[in-house]
């Protein structure tokens, strides 16, 4: 596929970007800084300005285009990852505005050029528990994407926005619109590093909802959706199948959850729900931090 790729060069966009173009995808990467992956073109834009966004949609992918003598491709899809990442990184009305304004335009090109193809990165954040002031618990466990979204800050209503914005352009335009309520991204350098202070202190993973989803996997889910059509509009979450830290479920309820309503669940089983991305797009996660620390 001709892949139309934004914030590829992000901490979850990287990895997804490599797993890509390694299953052979032709990917163009949009973002502020170059990745510099191999057979991965780079574009530097500004995806606030819908002028550039347009330009891009429209744009060859590298000067091998040139050949064939027949005019710019169309774009087979398009993945839309970048963002302010997380809340107290900039203002919070310029995390609202970037986040919400970039995805607007990037659906809004895509669907006007006519791609019937369209993921985009939502967050675990959208729950409310993440940046909840104080704590917050879910309604229920294990959260799927039918637990109500209800945010307090700016990244998570950001969030929220788009995810209306995308399922408005679906029913428009009856393009294929997938959302991933994408939980905390962990890279393969980071299980050594910081697992086994969750392991020690599991509190710490309280606002994760216990949960992780590796990069790599991640990479895996956004072509499990780039394969699977005819779906509609809709939200994924995004997760690895076992929790964050090295105690047994039952023990996390008692300690954290004890007035929550929770389904039976596993010993190890996540608290974020990927089943409607198994059931849907035949995700299968492949990584655990328990395989790298032998637990």
């Amino acid at each position: 596929m001709r892949i139309l790729f934004t914030g590829g060069s992000g901490k979850a966009g990287r990895h997804a970007v490599a797993y890509l173009a390694a299953q052979g995808h032709r990917v163009v990467n949009v973002d502020k800084v170059p990745l510099n992956h191999p057979g991965v073109s780079d574009r530097l834009a500004d995806i606030t300005d819908a002028g550039q966004v347009y330009d891009i949609m429209g744009a060859y992918a590298g000067y091998d285009e040139l050949e064939a003598g027949t005019g710019v491709p169309s774009y087979d899809a398009v993945v839309h990852f970048a963002a302010v990442p997380r809340l107290l990184m900039t203002s919070d009305n310029e995390c609202y505005r970037v986040n919400t304004l970039s995805t607007y335009n990037m659906i809004d090109a895509a669907v006007k050029f006519g791609v019937r193809k369209i993921v985009f990165a939502s967050s675990e954040t959208t729950y409310g528990v993440c940046f909840a002031d104080g704590e917050r618990k879910p309604e229920y466990l294990p959260v799927d994407e039918e637990h109500p979204v209800v945010p307090e800050d700016s990244y998570a209503m950001s969030k929220v926005v788009n995810e209306v914005t995308a399922r408005s352009f679906q029913c428009r335009s009856g393009f294929d619109i997938y959302g991933l309520r994408i939980n905390n991204v962990i890279e393969p350098h980071e299980y050594q590093r910081d697992f086994p202070h969750y392991i020690a202190n599991p509190e710490v993973r309280r606002r994760n909802i216990f949960a992780y989803i590796d990069a790599r996997d991640l990479g895996h889910m956004v072509e499990c959706c780039l394969k699977t059509d005819g779906l509609g509009y809709q939200i994924f979450n995004v997760s690895n199948d076992d929790h964050s830290v090295d105690v047994p479920t039952s023990d996390l309820i008692e300690s954290f959850y004890k007035d929550v309503p929770v389904k039976p669940m596993g010993s190890s089983e996540t608290f974020y729900s990927n089943k409607k991305a198994k059931d849907l797009v035949g995700f299968e996660p492949k990584y655990s931090w328990r395989q790298i620390l032998g637990k």
